[in-house]
């Protein structure tokens, strides 16, 4: 996120939001001419939040999130986070605590304006919509785009995802005659990936050898799949030290995707994933820590190995499995270390 207060990805390039439907079950009566007559909440479909909610939670956030920002307290926004993101943003705040205790030094308070809500219609539990905004840090015309989610009535919204655009980069989402956008499901069909599949495609991608051609591949070349792979590789044996990578998708409960369908058939999903990076150090070779972020986070000795952790979200173009390109194209990628271990 814009804010520095916690470690930047080594490749920094930059509550539940699952498909399925919950099984909770709310129940409205209305009358009818007829009498009364029974709606089920769980299969009613309903528009995720209302615009003055969706403002109101954004405002709620924005609050939230700068008293946390200020005071390197996570207790200040840890209910207006979730999901990846709240792993992210919490382990932020406990690096920035440890080597900041009076909080941060170099604070200065998010503004969010300019806010566009794209607010899907569907039946059940959970809830969730998405708030395109502008922002007072990062580039001049970027848009953060920031997706809220609530598990029942009773909770209040929190960010699950967030990714930052170029402003142009934005897609244009299919909408009804009242405004209300269209979500995709899980498994949908009609997408070249299902959304639920994302995950472990973008995993099995980053372990394996590029294909013969570029069209060939699942994701379309850029800084967070052709790019990124290659300087694995190229990193994974220096003099002294090995580099090894794990990959691995976050679908269930508080990580599960969420995507909106856009005009041309295709969609917008939101996933996350798990990495971890293992770096061993050959015999009589040192392997320092300098960085007081990682030191922050740091558990164990480090004697020949160091072990990062890593939680991302990102956001990508799904296309239609019927497109005449068909490879999922990166927007853009928020990842944060989570952990390190020393062995």
């Amino acid at each position: 996120m814009s804010r520095d207060r916690g470690v930047p990805s080594p490749q920094r390039l930059g509550r539940y939001g699952r498909f399925a439907l919950a099984t909770a079950s709310v129940t409205v009566l209305s009358m009818a001419a007829s009498g009364c007559v029974v709606v089920h909440g769980e299969r009613e479909i309903l528009p995720a939040a209302t615009r003055a909610e969706a403002a109101r939670a954004l405002k709620d956030f924005t609050s939230a999130y700068n008293k946390a920002d200020k005071t390197y307290d996570r207790s200040q926004d840890a209910d207006r986070v979730t999901g990846a993101l709240a792993d992210i943003d919490g382990a932020k705040l406990k690096a920035g605590s440890k080597n900041s205790p009076d909080g941060n030094p170099s604070h200065a308070p998010l503004t969010l304006t300019d806010a566009k809500f794209t607010i899907p219609e569907k039946a059940g539990w959970p809830r969730w919509f998405v708030a395109d905004t502008a922002a007072n840090k990062g580039a001049k015309d970027a848009r953060w785009l920031l997706v809220f989610t609530r598990s029942d009535a009773d909770d209040v919204w929190a960010v699950s995802y967030l990714t930052i655009l170029d402003a142009d980069d934005v897609p244009t989402f299919k909408t009804d005659g009242d405004g209300y956008a269209q979500p995709v499901t899980a498994d949908d069909a009609a997408l070249a990936i299902a959304p639920d599949d994302l995950g472990d495609a973008y995993a099995t991608y980053l372990r394996s050898k590029p294909a013969a051609s570029a069209a060939g591949e699942v994701f379309a070349p850029g800084t967070y799949t052709s790019e990124w792979r290659a300087g694995r590789r190229k990193n994974a044996r220096k003099p002294g030290l090995a580099r090894q990578y794990i990959d691995e998708p976050l679908t269930k409960g508080d990580y599960a995707p969420v995507g909106l369908r856009t005009t041309d058939g295709g969609a917008l999903v939101f996933f996350a994933t798990h990495h971890y990076e293992k770096q061993t150090a050959a015999p009589g070779v040192d392997l320092p820590v300098t960085d007081p972020n990682v030191q922050a986070l740091l558990t164990g000795e480090v004697k020949s190995s160091l072990t990062l952790e890593h939680v991302s979200n990102q956001a990508v173009l799904d296309p239609a499995k019927n497109a005449s390109d068909k490879q999922v194209r990166f927007l853009g990628r928020v990842d944060g270390m989570t952990k390190a271990k020393g062995e």
